[in-house]
């Protein structure tokens, strides 16, 4: 009867159930950790640290590490961990998401899993969305830690490179997710071991794990440099595109963001720069501009994605509406938007280094997370990182009211009920938070409370911090905020006095988000820790969601609408047209992701193999021996390539075969007088053989020069790091190429995998050869310099 009372129960009371056994053998602790004192506590650190040395594990004295903590906490901050945030701790200390409402404290629930799995001495990452809440969360939380004698570092940009390594060496670093991901590109730049900041990764935990791990996986970590763009050929190529047609010319999918060129398209432009074929090698850096300023024209809008302001672009951030100084697209596409609006080409951004977010945070053998939403992620967040999600209870029963939507024929309709709906909460001081999905939607709202006189705080604030403030204040009497939907996320909307006699905060929608969870965040402002709250969306049948991902939905199921005098729809079925929409909206942006995800995969490879030869080489304590070693090869490669069995003998190309030879050894082979003499290959590389032992003996007599060390082990990082970038813009190039090919019935992800390979080995064996040209070179440079010395004597 008990199995099969556990078959009917929900499946994440079945999961909860293990931890509220934890949890009452940690509460059963607590008398006894309260008659400790401080010092007492504090040597708790010592003795689960013996514990962990002699062969315990963190499972086995979690119960007492966490009752620890909480004591702790009690004392420094007041707070003290209530049962559900102790689940939540041990749902992270499992490696998965706790999943926990808005105002249940992630930020105390972190303290317990961190400083156990600190105890280990290999560092903890507690990851934040922004520099704000990574301080914040530092000095909040971090005196529990530095209380029970742990250290506690900071990761934010702009700090100098021995204060970043002092970060990472504490036993817990909080910081901004993208920051520790630039920290590691940066790393695999170095000219010296010394110079690296970052140790091996161990445990990290994500603060609003669905924002880092899936909005912002959309955009890859990438560290650019500066290069000259070439004379004339962006402004030359927004001519090109100025005169093409949309459905003849090239496709525009609006669903996907995407464009690309028809066959008709191809031919038009291939006509006009005189060349046979866009996709030819030779012409990718002609193709990739030409896509780029069709790009410029079709996807970026002026005043939208960006202002031109005195004769400079300049990026707007959708999401916060603010202008994003300093800030650049890569990769020609800023210099083709300037070409679009007759601007002088700034320099081009070209990528030194890059990695999704999703391979950075797959190299953490353990990760964790928070959110107050991500079980509608399950399935990605699974097959990509191997985390579960744990939808842990309120400590609190949940009071929040959320209101059917209401869905209107015309935006103006809309609006009319929107500002409706506000005067009349207004008018009995209830608080208002209204969430859009855009600064652009953020200004329309204020414009049409401005109309009647609605004194409002529109949230388009210069700092996090600033937004933060205004956030926290949205819960105040008569209040009314306007705020894009990722505003202030990670602050509390704390009520003020008497709100919660007029039902709380009323949080209203004025459109559906791109997907479900992000509705559910705007939800979660309202009616935290208990408190009474609603929640309301007003949408209509214009809204951009309908538009983008629906249009042939929305055409079909129009007519079959009826409405109010008003312009509300009262047929039921609105309600699941608007979900279609949603999950279509939903399935795009994972298919995106996954789609980009398996092309960066190839490249995530190749990244290993390169970074890895980098490691080595900076390790090394005799730099020759290596990159000797790393091309001993090449000689029987030329020979395989310059004596092919297919030919004859006497079609062998000795000629060129010597020519390469002696670029690399610092003897010369002469094939003169045996010209004839060989049978097969395996004579020439024996006939060889004797040159290639002298050139070894020869470089080995400077093996110990320590200036001719360093020397090569720069020649070889500059060896590395070149061809690295040169190969990251060829794979680039290709995956533009790829997306075209796609219409063309073949795999664009088997299609990367296969030629990425092609391009990936020749850059490998490029690298090999100026490995041994540049060897070769540095040492004959000495050997005459020093010939001509003792002949001068």
């Amino acid at each position: 009867m008990n199995a099969i009372k556990n078959i009917k129960q929900p499946k994440y009371i079945r999961e909860l159930k293990n931890y509220y056994k934890t949890v009452e053998k940690i509460n059963m602790k607590e008398k006894q950790y309260k008659a400790l004192t401080d010092d007492e506590l504090k040597q708790k650190t010592t003795e689960f640290k013996q514990l962990l040395q002699e062969g315990k594990t963190v499972q086995d004295i979690a119960v007492d590490a966490f009752a620890t903590v909480r004591e702790t906490s009690r004392r420094i901050l007041g707070l003290r961990h209530f049962d559900v945030q102790l689940i939540g701790g041990l749902v992270l200390l499992d490696g998965n998401i706790s999943e926990m409402a808005t105002g249940e404290g992630k930020t105390l629930v972190a303290s317990l899993p961190s400083y156990l799995i600190a105890l280990q001495g290999k560092g903890v990452h507690i990851i934040t969305v922004n520099e704000y809440l990574a301080r914040r969360d530092k000095e909040l939380i971090g005196q529990i830690h530095e209380f029970l004698g742990l250290s506690v570092g900071l990761n934010v940009p702009g700090l100098s490179g021995s204060e970043k390594q002092y970060s990472y060496k504490c036993d817990i670093t909080y910081g901004v997710g993208t920051e520790f991901g630039f920290d590691y590109l940066r790393d695999n730049t170095v000219q010296s071991i010394s110079q690296k900041v970052q140790r091996p990764y161990h445990y990290a935990i994500i603060d609003e794990v669905d924002s880092v791990l899936i909005d912002e996986a959309k955009t890859p970590l990438i560290i650019a440099g500066k290069s000259k763009p070439s004379d004339r050929l962006y402004s030359v190529c927004a001519s090109v595109v100025k005169g093409i047609k949309k459905d003849i010319d090239y496709t525009y999918d609006l669903e996907l963001k995407v464009v690309n060129f028809t066959e008709d398209g191809l031919n038009k432009c291939e006509k006009i720069f005189g060349v046979d074929n866009l996709f030819d090698l030779e012409h990718s850096s002609l193709f990739h501009s030409l896509l780029q300023a069709l790009r410029a024209r079709v996807l970026y809008q002026r005043d939208v994605d960006y202002i031109v302001e005195q004769g400079e672009v300049k990026l707007v951030d959708m999401n916060t509406g603010r202008i994003m100084e300093g800030r650049s697209l890569s990769d020609g596409l800023h210099q083709a938007i300037e070409s679009k609006e007759g601007l002088i080409n700034t320099d081009e951004n070209k990528t030194h280094a890059s990695i999704t977010i999703q391979n950075y945070y797959r190299m953490y053998p353990s990760l964790s997370g928070m959110t107050g939403t991500a079980k509608t992620e399950e399935t990605e967040i699974r097959k990509i990182y191997g985390m579960g999600v744990v939808i842990v209870p309120t400590n609190k029963p949940n009071q929040r009211v959320d209101h059917p939507d209401r869905v209107y024929s015309t935006r103006e309709q809309k609006y009319n009920y929107l500002l409706k709906e506000v005067k009349e909460r207004h008018e009995k001081g209830q608080p208002i938070l209204i969430g859009t999905t855009s600064i652009l939607q953020s200004e329309d709202v204020a414009k049409a409370l401005d109309k009647e006189n609605l004194v409002y705080q529109l949230l388009n604030a210069k700092s996090v911090q600033q937004e933060a403030n205004l956030i926290a204040l949205a819960g105040q009497k008569n209040q009314i905020t306007i705020a894009t939907n990722m505003a202030g996320r990670g602050t509390d909307v704390m009520l003020g006095e008497g709100v919660t006699e007029l039902g709380g905060l009323h949080v209203i929608g004025t459109e559906r988000n791109e997907s479900r969870r992000i509705d559910d965040q705007l939800k979660g402002r309202s009616a935290r820790q208990g408190d009474p709250g609603s929640t309301q969306f007003i949408l209509s049948l214009e809204d951009y969601l309908f538009i983008r991902y629906a249009a042939d939905e929305l055409e079909r199921a129009k007519p079959k609408f009826k409405s109010y005098n008003t312009g509300l729809i009262k047929t039921a079925n609105v309600y699941k047209f608007v979900d279609t929409a949603q999950r279509i909206s939903e399935g795009v942006h994972y298919q995106f992701r996954d789609y980009n995800l398996n092309l960066e995969n190839v490249l995530n490879d190749q990244r290993g193999v390169i970074y890895k030869l980098r490691d080595e080489l900076l390790q090394t304590d005799n730099t020759i021996h290596f990159l000797t070693k790393q091309t001993s090869s090449l000689p029987g490669e030329f020979v395989a390539a310059f004596c092919s069995n297919d030919l004859l003998p006497e079609e062998w190309d000795l000629e060129g075969l010597e020519k390469e030879l002696n670029t690399i050894l610092l003897v010369d082979v002469s094939f003169d007088d045996r010209v004839g003499d060989f049978n097969n290959a395996d004579e020439v590389q024996n006939f060889i053989r004797p040159y290639i032992d002298m050139h070894h003996e020869l470089i080995y007599t400077y093996e110990n020069r320590e200036q001719v060390q360093n020397s090569s082990k720069g020649i070889g990082l500059f060896v590395i790091d070149t061809l690295w970038k040169k190969h990251l813009d060829t794979m680039n190039q290709l995956k533009e190429g790829i997306g075209i090919r796609q219409y063309q019935q073949e795999n664009p992800v088997e299609l990367f995998q296969k030629e990425g390979y092609k391009l990936f080995e020749t850059t490998y064996h490029e690298i090999e050869y100026e490995f041994a040209f540049r060897l070769t070179g540095l040492i004959k440079g000495i050997i005459d310099r020093e010939n001509k010395g003792s002949s001068q004597n």
